[in-house]
């Protein structure tokens, strides 16, 4: 015996069958999506956009920490590897005094591209130079005495130089680094010109200096010359650095000829006779950093 029911109103037989087979409550089949009111387990995208963010934030924070701490390190190594050489006589104290003044601030730049991209990555970069600034001005105060620094960074062993040139110098570090950063070629090519073309030219005018500029009988034409040529090679290595990480996006035709510039500008600053009213680790980064700016124009 079979039973048939046959129902032919149309709302009745839509009521029945949706008894008989409800639909599956595990599917959306409409393009709504349910709200926290109701769903507060399904959905909490704002929450975990906030979780994500937080955990980016403190993993930036982590990152840029161990950077400064590592940069940090790395300077201080350098100064102990040239104080060993120097006790060992296997450098003069003038070359090692320079090599110092020329790496130090090269490695610094070079070490930005280990800190975060966030925006204070640049602050916890600058925390290196600030240190080293108050080490400089405790042991040039003679609070508190550290022999292997007083060598290795000044030209006459007198604690009191540390007040000067060496303060100076880290407070350029500082400064570019807070305010051209990574994103300006600014920044790198007053560094490139500060520590590498005025290094390189007083190791080389030292020693090969004898045809001495009218103007100023204490710098020479090779010295000078070695500071344009190196203050330009290392300008434009540092550029292409930066900008293989993609940090710059550079023309080179009209690049070499604005650094060139910049290189000459830093040079005659260099060469003029005012080291007695203003230190060559004054003149010659703002020279070049304002002459940078005015030819990039950030």
């Amino acid at each position: 015996m079979s039973l048939s029911l046959s129902f032919t109103h149309p709302i009745l037989s839509r009521h029945v069958y949706s008894a008989v087979f409800p639909p599956p409550r595990f599917l959306f089949l409409s393009s709504h999506i349910p709200t926290t009111s109701r769903f507060p387990i399904l959905y909490r995208a704002p929450q975990r956009a906030t979780a994500l963010s937080a955990t980016a934030a403190t993993a930036s924070i982590f990152r840029d920490t161990a950077a400064s701490a590592s940069v940090f390190a790395g300077a201080y190594a350098l100064v102990f590897t040239f104080n060993i050489l120097t006790q060992k006589e296997l450098i003069q104290q003038n070359l090692s005094r320079k090599l110092v003044h020329i790496l130090s601030g090269l490695l610094f730049a070079i070490s930005w591209p280990i800190f975060s991209n966030a925006d204070e990555a640049r602050y916890f970069a600058s925390l290196v130079p600030l240190i080293n600034c108050l080490r400089l001005v405790i042991h040039g105060l003679s609070l508190s005495d550290d022999q292997s620094l007083i060598k290795s960074v000044t030209r006459e062993g007198n604690p009191k130089e540390l007040l000067r040139g060496p303060l100076y110098y880290v407070a350029m570090l500082m400064l570019c680094a807070l305010v051209f950063w990574r994103e300006s070629p600014v920044g790198v090519i007053c560094l490139a010109n500060m520590c590498g073309g005025d290094g390189v030219a007083d190791i080389i005018g030292r020693k090969y200096g004898s045809s001495k500029i009218p103007y100023n009988q204490s710098k020479s034409w090779v010295g000078s010359i070695s500071m344009f040529v190196s203050g330009f090679i290392i300008s434009i290595g540092m550029l292409y650095y930066y900008s293989a990480l993609g940090y710059l996006q550079l023309d080179w035709g009209y690049t070499m000829h604005r650094v060139a510039l910049i290189s000459l500008v830093a040079t005659v600053v260099e060469s003029l006779p005012i080291t007695m009213l203003i230190d060559d680790n004054i003149s010659v980064p703002l020279a070049s950093m304002l002459a940078a700016y005015l030819t990039f124009g950030h």
